[in-house]
């Protein structure tokens, strides 16, 4: 059998996420996560929240180690997941009640996380909600060293890649017809930000 794919990020982070979004996603019943990445954080969240249905998504090259660790995890409210880029024409028509992600606004270039925030607001229904974790900065400052540092290797390995302007997030999500819920400060100079139709 392959190895599943490991971030140990996803282990780090976890909790920490699970404590805010966890009263976010009382009322959601069906839930798409963009991003995806290995998958570990959709088999820890759907064990902790039996109510959701989670829709694990990302591009093809990591849709076999996705399935992987869906495949242990064995139960019927992780379906298969989605083969999605953000900047393909036709995204699949569903019904959920929240998209989420984690970690992607700093890898994608601008004009992906543009993408990714106007077709949420074309996908989530009313009370629907958009939540965003990861690293930010605010009024185009850093809040942190670290995450300063972070920024200057994102733009080493990638120069579209770098993390995101809260400001600017927040218009984008504005155009898509979302307004702020919440703005939650996170470990390791991270938020979640959670925008709702």
């Amino acid at each position: 059998m392959k190895n599943r794919p490991y971030a140990e990020s996803c282990d780090q982070n976890r909790d920490a996420i699970l404590d805010i979004i966890q009263p976010l996603l009382v009322n959601t019943r069906s839930l798409l996560e963009i991003g995806s990445g290995t998958g570990q954080h959709a088999v820890y969240f759907t064990e902790k929240l039996p109510h959701i249905t989670w829709h694990t998504s990302d591009r093809a090259e990591n849709i076999e180690g996705i399935k992987l660790w869906l495949s242990e995890a064995d139960h019927e409210r992780l379906p298969p997941p989605i083969e999605l880029d953000v900047q393909q024409k036709n995204w699949p028509q569903m019904t959920i009640d929240t998209i989420f992600t984690a970690n992607t606004c700093h890898i994608m270039n601008q004009q992906s996380v543009e993408i990714m925030i106007a077709q949420a607001g074309k996908l989530l229904p009313a009370g629907g909600q958009l939540i965003i974790y990861g690293p930010f900065n605010y009024n185009r400052q850093y809040t942190s060293p670290s995450n300063e540092r972070f920024d200057q290797w994102l733009k080493q390995r990638d120069p579209e890649s770098a993390i995101r302007n809260f400001e600017d997030l927040n218009e984008m999500a504005g155009r898509a017809g979302l307004g702020l819920v919440g703005d939650y400060e996170m470990p390791a100079n991270n938020r979640v930000l959670c925008w709702g139709r």
